[in-house]
């Protein structure tokens, strides 16, 4: 049995993970400490209102509180910090962690990572839910099925309003940082290994302030087989929608995510015939990473290797809109 502690009560934490735990404690009792979570956060304000949660402001007071040893982290601090929470958290004899998405923002805070699961014996775990999401096993299956002939092209669209949390908290540096690692998993999943064909982002222009590379984010990408990707992100929309279309040499697929915690229902069209189903990938996803948790010596998860993926390719569509960036401004002159 493991215990659980979530390191960072923001959004991540305390709206989302918190919440999964007590729907995945009481699906699998066997798999965890029946004592309460612990939370862990230094902001006074973020341990306010979580019942059933033991709530601290520093990883030395939890490590008292816990067997580190015997423990899963939440990771869910901002990502431009991974690697410094990482480090505090082998210093304190935390061996196991799931980490959110992205795992880094850039390759050299991904080296430094994989440096330290080394040296360490760390077992990370990143929050891939997308991927184990039914919707996401529905479509691979159909894929991969054949009925509807060979893969052409996989289109991605996944905008909300962000103005709010991207004004208060600048954890994320850019656009390409909040919503596109979900579906570029998905999307590696179903068509292979890619590179970067284009890339591009705006800025997000608030009522009193511009937000540089935070109001949208494009991606396209050439699979190996030549199959093309293409990812776009609007932070500034006006409505929020998470949708995938998977054009195939026979027809066509277009799944809807779950747009919210609010409510776990995907949708599925196939040639026009819809399918309605509940969707709590995200439930499912920890109870995959506690079962993986059991093994004394476990194998590299597979989530690190499609995040160190996913972690290249939107590092190379940053460097590749910096680039434009400075042509621009040089032309300008």
């Amino acid at each position: 049995m493991l215990h659980a502690l979530v390191l960072g009560l923001g959004r991540a934490g305390a709206g989302l993970h918190l919440r999964v735990l007590t729907k995945a404690r009481a699906a699998a009792p066997e798999l965890f400490h029946p004592g309460p979570v612990i939370g862990c956060d230094p902001a006074p304000g973020a341990r306010q209102d979580l019942p059933g949660t033991i709530t601290t402001d520093s990883l030395a007071a939890a490590a008292e509180m816990l067997d580190p040893q015997r423990t899963v982290v939440h990771v869910c601090t901002p990502p431009d910090t991974r690697a410094a929470v990482l480090t505090r958290l082998a210093q304190h004899g935390f061996r196991r962690a799931i980490v959110e998405k992205p795992l880094a923002t850039g390759l050299g805070d991904l080296r430094e990572i994989d440096t330290l699961r080394r040296r360490h014996g760390l077992d990370l775990v990143v929050v891939s839910h997308w991927m184990a999401a039914e919707l996401t096993e529905r479509i691979t299956a159909l894929v991969r099925g054949g009925d509807l002939g060979d893969l052409r092209s996989i289109r991605f669209i996944q905008d909300k309003p962000r103005f709010t949390r991207s004004a208060a908290t600048h954890g994320h540096p850019t656009a390409f940082d909040v919503e596109l690692p979900h579906s570029l998993g998905v999307v590696l999943q179903l068509a292979g290994p890619a590179e970067v064909e284009r890339a591009a982002w705006t800025d997000m222009h608030g009522p009193d302030t511009v937000l540089p590379a935070m109001g949208s984010a494009h991606l396209v990408l050439r699979h190996t087989g030549g199959i093309t990707s293409e990812l776009s992100s609007d932070l500034a929309s006006p409505v929020q929608q998470r949708r995938i279309t998977v054009e195939l040499t026979g027809g066509r697929i277009t799944g809807h995510y779950p747009i919210s915690d609010q409510d776990d229902h995907a949708q599925l069209l196939v040639d026009g015939q819809r399918q309605v189903f509940r969707d709590d990938a995200l439930t499912r996803f920890v109870l995959r990473a506690y079962q993986h948790f059991q093994d004394p010596a476990p194998i590299e998860h597979p989530t690190l290797q499609v995040h160190r993926e996913v972690v290249r390719l939107l590092a190379e569509a940053k460097r590749s809109c910096l680039r434009a960036a400075e042509r621009s401004s040089s032309h300008a002159r």
